[in-house]
């Protein structure tokens, strides 16, 4: 009866070399499965080789494609002089990459011919080293005025632009008053 009782019990492993490789199969096998899937998962926020500032790189992928800006449409416009001091000093000031001085009316001359407009067009579009002006802390007015401010310290006699509204507010004003 016992040959009859160990024959129905019998496993599947028959050997000490089934038992290792079958706790090898079932223990360790998942473990080095979950390890490695661990190192996969994690694999994707490692900073690409030579990346200088990984953060940085991270922000500029995943910026917005637009942004809106809230200022103060009332605020009064800042003169030429502020202008300059504030946005143009840092090259016209020391003629840093070929930028003509304030003053200098030898290399302001020929600028100078080219007209207003030009110079204004050449200031916001940028031009040669000079990076584009516009939409940065002046708006296109206050530019013009910066314009005028250095084309003057150089001998031209251009008016210093007048603010927008000022312009839309006179127009209807001399019209109302020619009827």
């Amino acid at each position: 009866m016992s040959d009859i009782h160990d024959a129905g019990h019998a496993g599947p492993i028959k050997s000490p070399k089934q038992l290792l490789t079958t706790v090898i199969l079932a223990f360790v096998l998942p473990v080095f499965a979950i390890i490695g899937l661990v190192l996969y998962v994690t694999a994707g926020n490692k900073p690409a080789s030579g990346a200088a500032n990984p953060e940085l790189a991270v922000a500029h992928r995943i910026q917005k494609v637009g942004f809106v800006e809230v200022r103060d449409a009332n605020r009064p416009l800042r003169s030429g002089e502020e202008v300059f001091k504030g946005q143009c000093a840092a090259c016209h000031a020391t003629g840093a990459a070929g930028a003509p001085k304030l003053g200098d009316t030898a290399t302001w001359a020929p600028r100078i011919q080219t007209g207003f407009e030009a110079l204004v067009h050449s200031a916001l579009q940028g031009k040669g080293a000079m990076a584009p002006q516009g939409g940065g802390d002046f708006n296109d007015t206050e530019i013009a005025r910066g314009v005028a401010y250095m084309a003057d310290a150089a001998g031209a006699n251009f008016p210093e632009p007048p603010a927008p509204a000022a312009e839309g507010a006179s127009a209807p004003a001399s019209a109302a008053s020619g009827s």
